[in-house]
């Protein structure tokens, strides 16, 4: 056989097997990445309910505990959602948010759209006091970042429902400079099968988790 030949026909399957035009072997997981990167540098996305320091402490907890089965309490705009969301893409789970404000659910929704992660996320227009305690669950990670003085209320309505080892995330607690929220704090620090420590960079975030059933 001509070398030449021979040297053409195997250059042409790696070609077919392997493409090397940009963008062609991009994965899904690449092409969400630009995506949110794209979102999260945009001038347009709204106001921000999380600094970038807590929504990246937010996707690191998912990732490294591979959590799939998400609760979100006040979506806002969607910025935290999008990093909850983000990491759920790669762990193959799914969010729950709930807000009660239709704009800033409209909001978030556009949002979610254009980070490209509508489809791990169920966005729900609702009064999370009453949907809260419906749910089902269970979840393995929860985000809560609605009405501060109901901040016990939801903890307690979803800690039958938060499995072993998982994680209740609560935003705007601090230990530090006399403590946003301090009263919340004690009650989560006072609780036997729960272990919670605080994040103090960023806006504060209470890290609870979950020891035993009781």
């Amino acid at each position: 056989m001509n070398k030449q030949f021979f040297l053409f026909g195997v250059l042409s399957l790696i070609m077919f097997v392997f493409p090397v035009f940009p963008g062609c072997a991009q994965s899904p997981d690449a092409e969400i990445d630009r995506r949110v990167q794209e979102f999260l540098n945009s001038p347009g996305r709204g106001y921000a309910n999380v600094p970038t320091s807590d929504g990246k402490l937010l996707h690191e907890i998912i990732l490294k505990n591979n959590y799939k089965s998400a609760l979100e309490i006040g979506t806002s705009t969607g910025v935290s959602g999008i990093w909850i969301a983000l990491a759920l893409s790669k762990t193959g789970g799914k969010l729950i948010t709930i807000d009660i404000d239709e704009t800033r659910h409209k909001q978030a929704l556009e949002n979610f759209e254009r980070a490209g992660l509508s489809d791990y996320i169920d966005a729900r227009l609702a009064d999370a006091h009453e949907l809260v305690p419906a749910l089902e669950g269970p979840f393995d990670f929860i985000f809560s970042d609605a009405d501060k003085y109901w901040y016990q209320n939801y903890f307690e309505a979803v800690d039958p429902k938060l499995v072993v080892k998982g994680c209740y995330t609560t935003h705007n607690v601090s230990d530090q400079g006399g403590g946003q929220n301090s009263g919340y704090l004690n009650f989560l620090k006072q609780l036997p099968n729960y272990e919670t420590t605080v994040n103090n960079n960023g806006s504060g975030m209470a890290i609870s988790y979950k020891k035993s059933e009781k």
